[in-house]
């Protein structure tokens, strides 16, 4: 690879792959929160929080088809403790053991490694999703010499980005941020020949940050190639699924439903800048291009933050605690300076907690986001806990 050693395909591929068993044992998690397999337990007269039994677990990966038989399962979960992901609650046992002993995730309990890895990993799925929400976004899919690749974009156009959302000062920054991302295996050249230049050399995301994984993939030393899929532990849920149907619901409970057709379930932080363009999910292959998500906001008029705040403004504010299932939260965050709801999936875990349209996102896990830009509150949401308690301001006219 040109720019590069000779071995710098090699361990961003090994990067890679820690990156991707990351993802499988996030979306584990979730799943396991959401099955109530995750809960606080006593033993020897000790509560120890949010942890599972690894018997359990081993029967759950049974049941679920995540494992063929018991030494699948044992092996899979012995793969989440090397890469730091699950522990022994006590730290006694380094090797996972099919028993009554206690386990839990490390993200569950603030011990896991936010190492320089992890942290570009991070980056690299905040700005993913960045981009695959954009509206006209420079992620797409794209050809060159007859060959169609997935999450494509061009070199300067990424450059060009990175500099007009401010995630990153200059051109030369925003170089160095796509250099360290291609020599983490989490974008690349489409032909593996090149390091990433400002140029119209064409490159892709190497890693679908939306993908639902299968454990199994975790036991394979080099990631596989897996059909693409909208399902995403952090998007909003689609509408009779089973019929096909490709539109989800925008609308506030007490009001008509009005459905918008749509290409792909929208991400739970399908977010755009108040006063800049409105990001939106791009086309997925094989579905119909063109189609929009989410077109307009659902604002009537444009609120600063100012206005929320200000003395006898006629908003109210409210504290919602949404616990995450499998799927997501079941709603979409766009604007900013405040951001606000655009869309509510009726029956997901947002609508049952009392999130409505139009309500101002005030904060986030006892963050204030009332003046923070999107990348930052998607990032807080999307990185953050399974259980969301945001407080938010609805219009009491």
């Amino acid at each position: 690879m040109e720019g590069g050693p000779s071995n710098l395909r090699k361990k961003a591929a090994e990067r890679q792959h820690r990156a991707e068993v990351m993802l499988a044992g996030e979306q584990l998690r979730l799943r396991l929160h959401d099955g109530k397999l995750i809960k606080d337990r006593r033993y020897h007269l000790r509560t120890y929080p949010n942890c599972f039994v690894a018997k359990e677990l081993t029967d759950w990966l049974i049941d679920h088809k995540e494992a063929p038989d018991r030494e699948t399962g044992i092996r899979l979960m012995q793969k989440l403790m090397d890469h730091y992901i699950i522990h022994h609650v006590c730290d006694e046992h380094s090797d996972y053991k099919d028993a009554k002993l206690l386990y839990r995730f490390r993200k569950d309990d603030g011990t896991f490694p936010l190492n320089k890895d992890v942290k570009v990993f991070l980056r690299g799925q905040s700005l993913y999703e960045a981009l695959v929400s954009a509206d006209d976004s420079i992620l797409k899919a794209r050809e060159e010499k007859s060959v169609r690749y997935q999450r494509a974009f061009v070199g300067c156009e990424m450059v060009d980005w990175l500099t007009q959302e401010g995630e990153a000062a200059s051109r030369k920054e925003a170089v160095e941020l796509c250099r360290t991302l291609l020599e983490h295996g989490i974008i690349q050249h489409v032909s593996t020949k090149h390091h990433f230049f400002d140029s119209n050399l064409l490159y892709q995301f190497r890693i679908n940050f939306r993908r639902r994984r299968r454990l199994t993939e975790l036991l394979t030393d080099h990631i596989r190639a897996v059909p693409e899929s909208p399902d995403s532990p952090f998007c909003l849920r689609k509408l009779n699924p089973d019929q096909g149907n490709t539109s989800f619901l925008s609308v506030q409970p007490n009001k008509e439903i009005k459905v918008v057709s749509a290409v792909r379930r929208s991400s739970v932080t399908s977010l755009a800048g108040g006063a800049g363009p409105y990001y939106n999910s791009p086309p997925v292959l094989g579905l119909p291009p063109g189609s929009e998500c989410n077109p307009k906001s659902v604002l009537k008029r444009q609120v600063t933050s100012e206005e929320l705040l200000s003395p006898g403004a006629p908003y109210v504010k409210k504290t919602l605690t949404i616990v995450g299932d499998a799927v997501g939260w079941g709603f979409v965050v766009r604007g900013g300076r405040p951001c606000y709801i655009q869309a509510v999936d009726p029956g997901g875990p947002a609508a049952a907690a009392g999130m409505k349209v139009c309500q101002f996102v005030i904060s986030v896990n006892g963050i204030l986001v009332l003046h923070l830009d999107y990348p930052t509150v998607s990032n807080l949401i999307v990185t953050g806990p399974r259980t969301l308690i945001m407080e938010i301001m609805e219009d009491i006219e």
